[in-house]
């Protein structure tokens, strides 16, 4: 899962970037994006698209990435979702994922654009960022960088969501994540849209 990254490395670049997210297709809810340049590359616990994993291996994942990587995690609230669309929402959370993580790299590394890469899962990407790119279809599953992305951001939003189940228990947010199962549907014909549901969205 290194090839990508090699690639880059022989390329010249120093600060290989796995991003991702999570969160595009549900009702409610952020959409969360993860960058990750990993600093080692042996991980002792299972390392795959967060989509193949439990949730204990991914929470398993998640501290063990913690401890061998710089991470950045990116935002986008339902209402902007709503203003921009779904697609640039996930560009734009993508976007403040990398400007967190290239914050946290040490300073006495003195990274220069042009010594950072990023690797973007999916096959579309645009941003204001000034470094180079490559968009890799399926990379979550292909890509050692990604995949950790994809863990970040899963786990991240996971949170996010059984948070806001304490906050609206009747849409049952702990269970699904927003995402449109036919118990969600059903809460929100009994109860309305909550304050976190996607208005954009074909919600019922």
């Amino acid at each position: 899962m290194l090839t990508h990254e090699q690639e880059a490395w022989a390329e010249g670049f120093r600060f290989i970037l796995g991003i991702d997210e999570a969160g595009r297709g549900p009702l409610a809810g952020p959409v969360v994006a993860a960058a990750v340049c990993l600093t080692a590359h042996d991980f002792p616990c299972r390392i795959d698209d967060s989509k193949k994993m439990n949730p204990e291996s991914r929470e398993t994942a998640f501290h063990e990435i913690f401890q061998r990587a710089f991470v950045g995690i990116g935002i986008v609230s339902e209402a902007a979702i709503d203003a921009i669309n779904i697609l640039n929402a996930s560009h734009l959370a993508m976007e403040f994922a990398v400007k967190q993580l290239v914050r946290r790299l040490p300073p006495e590394q003195k990274a220069q654009p042009r010594e950072i890469f990023m690797l973007i899962d999916g096959d579309r990407f645009k941003s204001r960022l000034r470094y180079r790119y490559r968009t890799v279809v399926g990379g979550d599953a292909r890509c050692l960088s990604i995949a950790c992305a994809s863990i970040i951001a899963k786990v991240y939003r996971d949170r996010v969501m059984a948070n806001y189940d304490r906050i609206f228990p009747q849409y049952g947010f702990k269970q699904h994540k927003g995402y449109p199962t036919e118990e969600h549907r059903e809460a929100i014909k009994t109860h309305g849209p909550s304050t976190i549901h996607r208005r954009s969205f074909s919600l019922l």
